[in-house]
């Protein structure tokens, strides 16, 4: 299937979309209205924006329209249809207003001509027959009827409790937006300032990315890419778009494409907006997601400050990748940051990037090393053995980088005294570490493979290779009658991964003692290579053995993974 490019969109208005003679339909299989009172009043306050700030334009977002084969005219709607069906209403309203006008003979004859002509553009002509007005939107089925015949024609519902739950929503967003213009009385006391209202402000400034498919296998894949994935990809098209609104002559714009095309080459589409998201967590805490564009647009005005925040982003780039891949190009002049760097990874830890990313420029590299290392040693406490809550720590991370970009820290000692809240105290982490589980499958065995590999390293003093050895389950993971007369059933099950019953061992060992006795195995631990498998001594291995094991490994951990400040 040919890859669809996302990028190949343009900016267009509600009023292109509406007032070009297009009929836009929403399939049978697309939802209900579902809009309520929460969305509506978010569009009323970013339109109230737009009337006090006559220079600025708000995005509403990314909509995919099919060409129909029948005519150049008529599109399906893929995605979309609540935004457009929601300021269509709003049109409505507004013509309701003007022909509120007419009616108490305020310049009724202007105002009748107003609404006429309103009504053209963005509802439709009278049908010659009926005389009644038909949009050019048309719902689907459940909506459509109601949505023609009452909404259109300006007519109230005879029961409105008596309406489907989704025309409830058409006809109270209606009201909502009556109402709303009821209260603006500089505008809604004349008729030409609601026509300008409509024209200058609702159909002119409310901007969407248009993405035209043609056929329904393109329809389809879009639609099912901006509904899964849509946050990284619709986000970042309308940060784009914006930004370049913002240049005003070719050559600004040009130098803008270039340094955007080179800033995607290193980021990547699908995770520009999780690194712009860590970006502006520099300056500010609580960052969410769905408001990316909003920040944005609130502090950006200006091509000059476009550019400025395209440098930004520029700079940081490099970093985000790079803390993610140990191996990058990146830590090649500091190739001591290189462990952390996995250890990073390993725990999936990104929260920490906007405290990574401002440290990286205030901090000496002796500093940020030392950072790192602190960072690695929290989340493993915190994340890994203890298992608490991450969303603690992104709020706490977020606030530890604004005060090293503000620079109120400036050390990697204020950092740890910052983070004291999450750093799991040695008491609580030798009782978490004392029973602490893992399974040795997927992603899990690359983590129990570095804890052994950590355990190796401090009673060898060697470097290992956490690729050398195997794992090996002192009580087997399908343990044979023999171990059975030591461990319950129940037993195997809570105890066959805890860290005190496994160690490295050399693979051929490991394929030599198999599921064989315990006694079978201690004597082919002595002739592993491996210090922490040699010291395996113990006369039998029982629950209580394996316990006893756990423990000293656990008082062990408690020194290896200590931070510097503790």
């Amino acid at each position: 299937m040919a890859r669809i490019n996302l990028l190949d969109t343009r900016t267009t208005s509600f009023g292109d979309l509406i007032g070009n003679g297009r009929t836009y339909r929403v399939p049978a299989f697309q939802r209900d209205y579902s809009w309520q009172a929460e969305n509506w009043e978010d569009l009323w306050q970013d339109i109230l924006s737009l009337h006090e700030s006559p220079e600025t334009s708000h995005y509403m977002g990314a909509i995919v329209l099919q060409n129909s084969r029948a005519s150049d005219k008529e599109f399906t709607i893929i995605d979309g249809q609540q935004r457009l069906a929601t300021l269509s209403i709003m049109a409505i309203a507004v013509i309701n207003q003007i022909q509120k006008l007419v009616e108490n003979k305020a310049a009724a004859e202007a105002n009748q001509e107003r609404q006429e002509i309103l009504k053209r553009t963005y509802l439709s002509d009278r049908d010659p027959r009926s005389l009644r007005y038909s949009s050019k939107l048309l719902l689907n089925e459940n909506n459509n009827e109601f949505y023609q015949s009452n909404l259109i024609n300006l007519r109230h519902p005879l029961n409105v409790r008596a309406l489907s739950k989704s025309n409830q929503l058409l006809w109270q967003a209606f009201q909502y937006f009556s109402d709303q213009l009821e209260e603006l009385e500089e505008v809604a006391s004349s008729g030409e300032k609601l026509a300008d209202f409509l024209t200058s402000i609702i159909a002119q400034r409310l901007l969407f990315i248009q993405i035209n498919v043609e056929d329904e296998l393109n329809a389809y894949t879009v639609f099912e890419t901006l509904n899964a994935r849509g946050i990284e990809l619709s986000s970042t098209d309308l940060l784009k778009n914006y930004l370049f609104s913002l240049f005003q002559g070719p050559d600004d714009l040009h130098e803008a494409q270039r340094q955007w095309r080179r800033l995607i080459s290193t980021v990547q589409m699908e995770k520009f907006p999780e690194f712009l998201r860590y970006y502006l967590s520099i300056q500010q805490v609580r960052v969410r997601r769905e408001r990316l564009f909003k920040i944005v647009r609130k502090s950006v005005r200006s091509g000059g400050q476009a550019f400025a925040l395209l440098d930004q982003l520029e700079k940081y780039s490099s970093l985000f990748i790079a803390l993610s891949n140990p191996n990058d190009d990146f830590w090649r002049d500091t190739p001591e940051n290189r462990p952390y760097i996995r250890e990073l990874e390993l725990f999936r830890v990104k929260q920490a990037y906007p405290t990574l990313f401002t440290a990286y420029e205030k901090f000496s590299h002796d500093d940020f090393t030392r950072l790192l290392k602190l960072l690695c040693v929290t989340s493993f406490r915190y994340t890994v053995v203890s298992s608490l809550n991450p969303n603690e720590l992104e709020t706490i991370y977020n606030k530890v980088a604004v005060a090293i970009h503000d620079g109120k820290i400036t050390s990697p000692r204020q950092v740890f005294a910052a983070l004291r809240s999450v750093y799991v105290p040695d008491e609580k982490f030798l009782q978490d570490f004392s029973l602490f589980s893992m399974p040795t499958r997927g992603q899990k065995k690359k983590l129990v493979r570095y804890i052994l590999c950590r355990f190796e390293a401090d009673a060898s003093r060697l470097d290992v290779n956490e690729d050398s050895f195997s794992i090996e389950h002192i009580l087997p993971e399908s343990p044979s009658t023999e171990w059975q007369r030591a461990f319950s059933d129940l037993q195997v099950e809570s105890m066959v991964y805890r860290i005190g019953n496994l160690t490295p061992l050399e693979p051929k060992l490991n394929r030599q003692v198999g599921n064989e006795s315990y006694a079978t195995k201690r004597a082919k631990y002595q002739q592993s290579a491996y210090t922490l498998t040699q010291d395996l001594l113990a006369e039998e291995w029982t629950p209580d053995t394996l316990a006893s094991r756990q423990m000293q490994l656990a008082r062990r951990a408690v020194h290896i993974w200590r931070s510097d400040f503790s």
